[in-house]
């Protein structure tokens, strides 16, 4: 009986499969490494997004992944695109770090009549809110472009109108036209002298536009200036409507008032009429009264001081229990027992001159009394009135 005994691998045979497995893994390290790198690379340069969702109602021309631009710089594309009953609703994301006002609108804008089109979002940021991400523009805020059949039903639709019925041979542009000639032939220079009118009007209006935008603008100053008093204007006019109530209902005593001051008036012309000549006489006398009033001012003034003083001692020297001047109203000295004698003063002093300002100057006068404890004496040389204390 034979024993065989297994082969003992070689060197060289382990060697070769330790260099194989070294391979192997040296290969999956590198493979993970680039994976690694690949996604760092990816999520370090990925610029964030933002999301928006626009209701159109039409998007005929867009598809996902056509342009989303502002100012004609493409930031974003679309990437979905949703139709429902009466809109469509298209998804776009644009660059984070392009800012959108809040209040945007979406327009669909076909740059040539082939060519796929792009949405532009406008108006370009200036400050102010933000349009924030995942935001919806309604259909209010945005616009689809006139597609070209519409444009040629348009076109069949106008033509159909403005042409003649079917059956007849006149139609609606045919009765403009012979209805303008008629109402046109023999004024063509009426006509052309309106134009000539109009443009002169127009350049008269183009010479004055700085007087003209100035009269604006004072007028917009002052409806500005009334809006601003609205509650004093309110209050203005309240009280107008309440005085023309008011007259309203006292018109026929106005008017009785009015015909009597004509017929006072008519009487007074009558009377000027008929005395002129004494009112001129009376007029010319008045100004030598008042010449003298004039030189005798300081007469006056000092006669206007001394009449309140005089008023008050004749009010303390009356005794009503006797009805007489007795002083027993009058103030007594301090030790009770020397009444002042009262005198009543019938004059104003005069002055220094020895002029009687118009009135009678007395030529002397004895102790009169005064108010509060004081005398009040008349100097016979100068007519002044001097007070002294009694106390």
């Amino acid at each position: 009986m034979t024993i065989e005994s297994n082969p003992v691998p070689s060197t060289a045979a382990r060697s070769q499969r330790s260099d194989r497995g070294r391979n192997i893994r040296l290969i999956a390290v590198g493979v993970i490494l680039v994976l690694v790198i690949a996604g760092a690379f990816y999520f370090v340069t990925k610029k964030p997004t933002r999301t928006v969702t626009a209701h159109f109602s039409a998007a005929v021309g867009v598809y996902v992944g056509s342009d989303v631009r502002i100012l004609g710089v493409r930031v974003g594309q679309i990437t979905k695109i949703t139709p429902h009953v009466d809109n469509v609703e298209v998804e776009m994301t644009y660059d984070a770090s392009y800012k959108v006002p809040a209040n945007a609108i979406a327009v669909i804008v076909p740059p040539s009549i082939v060519s796929d089109r792009y949405v532009q979002l406008a108006p370009v940021y200036t400050g102010g809110a933000q349009l924030p991400n995942n935001s919806n523009i309604p259909l209010s805020r945005t616009a689809s472009p006139v597609e070209l059949d519409d444009i040629y039903k348009s076109l069949s639709d106008l033509s159909v109108a403005l042409g003649p019925a079917p059956g007849s041979k006149s139609s609606p542009l045919n009765d403009l036209i012979e209805t303008t000639e008629k109402n046109l032939d023999g004024n063509g220079a009426l006509l052309g002298q309106t134009f000539t009118d109009l443009s002169k009007a127009a350049k008269t209006f183009a010479d004055s536009r700085e007087d003209l935008f100035g009269t604006v603008k004072n007028l917009q100053a002052f409806t500005t200036a009334l809006a601003n008093s609205d509650a004093q204007v309110r209050h203005l006019n309240e009280q107008l409507a309440t005085v023309a109530s008011s007259l309203a209902n006292e018109r026929d005593s106005l008017a009785l008032a009015l015909k009597n001051l004509a017929g006072a008036l008519s009487d007074i012309n009558s009377f000027i009429n008929k005395n002129q000549a004494s009112i001129h006489t009376s007029v010319s006398s008045l100004k030598d009264v008042t010449t003298t009033l004039v030189q005798q001012k300081a007469a006056l003034n000092e006669f206007l001081q001394v009449v309140p003083t005089t008023v008050s001692n004749i009010t303390h020297a009356y005794n009503p229990a006797t009805d007489v001047f007795d002083a027993q109203g009058v103030p007594k000295d301090h030790d009770n027992t020397s009444p002042v004698k009262p005198t009543l003063v019938t004059g104003v002093p005069a002055h220094a001159d020895g002029s009687a300002s118009g009135f009678t100057s007395p030529s002397s006068f004895e102790g009169v009394p005064g108010a509060h404890g004081t005398e009040s004496w008349v100097d016979a040389a100068t007519g002044d009135l001097v007070q002294v204390g009694t106390s």
